[in-house]
C-alpha cells in the first residue's frame, strides 16, 4: 500500500482527494490537513510515502512545509497539485524538494497515474509545466555531462523533459517500457541524479 497525505486549505478540494485516495486499490490515506503547520506536526512524527501538497495555504505555505518535511525525512515523495504554474512557483518547489507539479484541474485518472509513476521512481509533471521547465533552461550545458549519455539515452531525457510518461516514450520509440525505465535509470546513474528534473538542469544547467 502506498500511504498518501494530503494538505490543502480548500475543503472540497481536501474531500475530493480524500475519497480518490481512499477508493484506489492500492493507495491508503495518511491523514488530510487544512494547513501547513498541522501537517508538518503529523508528518514529522508519521511520515507518509507521499504528499499532495498544495502551494498557497494560510500561515506557512506549502514550499517552505515541503523543504522541512525533506529536511526531516529524505526519503518522503512530494507532489505539488495547484492551480499555479508561474515560474517562481515551479522552481521553489522544485528546489525545496518536490519531485512532482500538477494542475489542479488534472483529471483524477492523472493524478493517480502520477502517484503511480512518482512511487515507481519517476517524476510526474504536466507537460504545461514541463515546457515551462525547459524554457527556463536558457543557457546550454556548462559541463561535459551530455557526452557521458548514449544518442538513445540523449533522445529519452529529451522527451522526459517535454512531459512523457514512461509508456507515451515506449510507444514512440517501439520499445517496452521496461527497456525505457532501465534507459531513465541509467541516465541517473551516469549523472548522478535521482529525478527528471535534475537530470535536465545536469545537461541544460541553472536558470539565467
Amino acid at each position: 500500500m502506498i500511504s498518501i497525505a494530503i494538505i490543502e486549505d480548500d475543503e472540497d478540494i481536501r474531500e475530493s482527494l480524500k475519497i480518490l485516495i481512499q477508493t484506489t486499490e492500492d493507495f491508503t490515506c495518511a491523514g488530510t490537513f487544512a494547513d501547513a503547520e498541522t501537517g508538518l506536526e503529523f508528518l514529522t512524527a508519521n511520515p507518509a510515502d507521499i504528499v499532495l501538497m498544495d502551494i498557497h495555504l494560510p500561515g506557512m505555505d506549502g514550499i517552505e512545509c515541503v523543504r522541512q518535511l525533506k529536511s526531516v525525512h529524505p526519503e518522503m515523495q512530494f507532489i505539488m497539485c495547484t492551480i499555479f504554474q508561474d515560474d517562481n512557483s515551479v522552481f521553489n518547489a522544485l528546489k525545496a524538494g518536490a519531485t512532482g507539479y500538477l494542475l489542479k484541474n488534472d483529471d483524477p485518472g492523472k493524478i493517480i497515474d502520477a502517484i503511480h509513476e512518482l512511487h515507481a521512481g519517476g517524476s510526474p509533471i504536466t507537460p504545461q509545466i514541463a515546457r515551462r521547465v525547459m524554457e527556463s533552461f536558457k543557457r546550454p550545458a556548462v559541463n561535459d555531462a551530455i557526452h557521458l549519455l548514449t544518442k538513445r539515452e540523449t533522445e529519452m531525457l529529451g522527451l522526459l523533459a517535454k512531459g512523457f510518461r514512461y509508456k507515451e516514450i515506449a510507444d514512440k520509440l517501439c520499445i517496452s517500457t521496461e527497456t525505457v525505465r532501465k534507459h531513465i535509470n541509467n541516465i541517473y546513474q551516469k549523472l548522478h541524479v535521482q529525478s527528471r528534473i535534475e537530470a535536465v538542469n545536469k545537461i541544460f544547467g541553472d536558470r539565467s
